[in-house]
């Protein structure tokens, strides 16, 4: 099972929510690039960062903060956040992002993600899922659509996508352990596409039982920025799961 420790921007700064409440929020770094070398230099390969300010503006808001994290630190990048368009996809993908999270945009002009498909590869496009009480959020979680979490991610398997991000928004940052019953259910309701795990991981047990759920990956954010979980142990997990 793949980890990715998480870096949440906002105002130029790596910060974590509460809930996906940005009146809830701490500065976890104030350095987003010393944040990213030191998840590389503990031989994390893989990071998931999101452009929170991105997210509210409907634009890659902190696309060149990201840039430079990704040239200094030489990890492989996804990154989700105000993602509207193919030139957006585009623009990361040129600079070496190695994968684009699609998030509001699938439920509101799921065209762009079959367009994105085509144009990038399943390899590059990632559909990221955020649900309250199992129904989609979206617009950076302040609107929440009719449509329920299994029902995008089944229409979005259908038109190719391979890999989700799924947040349960009530677990994040909540360190109350995540919604595991939703991840059982989305696993066992695809039949191709893979599924990374995010929001409300709270120690190692979450994700060793995650890992036999049968989840792709899993990001992990508040449990390491407040010690609950080291570095090392997530180097462990990761190579052990």
């Amino acid at each position: 099972m793949q980890i990715l420790p998480a870096i949440d921007i906002k105002d130029g700064q790596a910060v974590r929510l509460f809930k996906g409440d940005f009146n809830q929020q701490t500065v976890v770094n104030p350095d987003v690039l010393g944040q990213a070398r030191i998840f590389a230099d503990a031989g994390m390969e893989y990071i998931h960062v999101v452009d929170l300010d991105g997210a509210l503006e409907g634009r890659a808001t902190n696309r060149d903060l990201i840039a430079a994290l990704k040239v200094a630190t030489g990890l492989k990048v996804e990154v989700g956040g105000g993602i509207r368009t193919l030139e957006q996809i585009q623009d990361y993908l040129n600079v070496g992002i190695d994968r684009v999270i699609i998030g509001s945009m699938a439920v509101k002009a799921p065209d762009l993600v079959q367009e994105a498909l085509e144009t990038f590869g399943p390899d590059k496009i990632v559909v990221g899922i955020d649900a309250k009480d199992g129904f989609v959020a979206t617009e950076g979680w302040l609107e929440t659509s009719t449509v329920d979490y299994i029902s995008l991610a089944k229409a979005m398997e259908a038109r190719g996508v391979q890999l989700f991000v799924y947040t349960d928004v009530d677990r994040d940052g909540t360190l109350t352990g995540p919604n595991f019953a939703h991840y059982e259910r989305l696993v066992a309701e695809l039949t191709t596409a893979r599924v990374i795990a995010s929001g409300g991981i709270a120690e190692l047990s979450d994700l060793e039982r995650l890992a036999e759920i049968g989840v792709a990956g899993t990001i992990v954010g508040k449990a390491y920025y407040n010690g609950n979980i080291s570095l090392d142990q997530l180097k462990e997990v990761e190579q052990s799961c």
